[in-house]
């Protein structure tokens, strides 16, 4: 009887770790490096993780809103990856900053040339786009991601306003108001500096953030670990005064 029990708390407790310790969100997701505000010029990068534990992934596709079309779409290059551009002509021409745009990128897909994102493990695709639309605060790319076994995931379902999040939702980028100067970023050489901050930035944070959420997690689990052993030793004890 007493084993049972402990085995009994030793399961509660393992159960209790593998609930804190399953990835959230685990899904592609758009993110831009420092902010993205209308009008403007950002990098913004696409976080793909892998799901599997049995393949890897080979290849994601994004698609670009043609709602909102950008007039410039450059993708940095990843290492282990082969990207194409795709650009379409629009049905209906778009003015951005005085131009009027008769063709924009619609998609952009990263091919692996090698084995891709390893089960465990994600991967970052940065783009640097603008100009960004004033008339919207968000910006829906619905993306593909293909595993290495062929399954193809499909990361196109929208949000619906006061529904719960769909199971296979489209990444969002979320718009910033403008600047009060109206500073958007306009030239080059603004553009790369701003890029080169914001990743400075993102280079800089990324480790004590996810350090300090590791430790968070981790002392959570001892802490209800300790106490399911807590409860355990208690009723043990209990039931030898009561034997006695």
């Amino acid at each position: 009887m007493k084993a049972s029990r402990l085995a009994a708390a030793g399961a509660v407790a393992a159960t209790a770790v593998v609930v804190l310790s399953s990835p959230a969100f685990a899904h592609v997701t758009v993110q831009p490096e420092g902010a993205a505000a209308k009008g403007g010029y950002a990098v913004i990068d696409f976080k793909v993780p892998n799901e599997r534990d049995n393949a890897s992934t080979t290849k994601l596709e994004v698609t670009f809103p043609a709602d909102h079309p950008l007039a410039s779409v450059m993708p940095e290059p990843v290492p282990g990856w082969k990207i194409d551009i795709t650009k379409s002509k629009l049905t209906k021409p778009v003015e951005s900053h005085g131009e009027q745009l008769t063709k924009a990128v619609t998609k952009v897909t990263w091919t692996a040339d090698g084995k891709g994102i390893k089960p465990g493990y994600f991967e970052k695709f940065p783009v640097s786009v603008g100009a960004l639309p004033e008339d919207t605060d968000t910006l829906v790319f619905k993306a593909l991601q293909t595993y290495s076994n062929k399954e193809v995931v499909r990361w196109i379902e929208e949000q619906k306003k006061g529904d719960e999040e769909p199971e296979n939702p489209a990444p969002v980028l979320e718009l910033a108001a403008a600047s009060e100067d109206g500073h958007h970023g306009s030239s080059a050489t603004e553009e790369a500096a701003d890029s080169a901050s914001a990743e400075n930035a993102s280079a800089s944070t990324a480790a004590p953030a996810d350090s300090s959420d590791t430790t968070a997690r981790v002392l959570g689990v001892v802490g209800i670990v300790v106490g399911v052993v807590g409860v355990a030793y208690g009723v043990l004890a209990g039931r030898r005064r009561s034997d006695a």
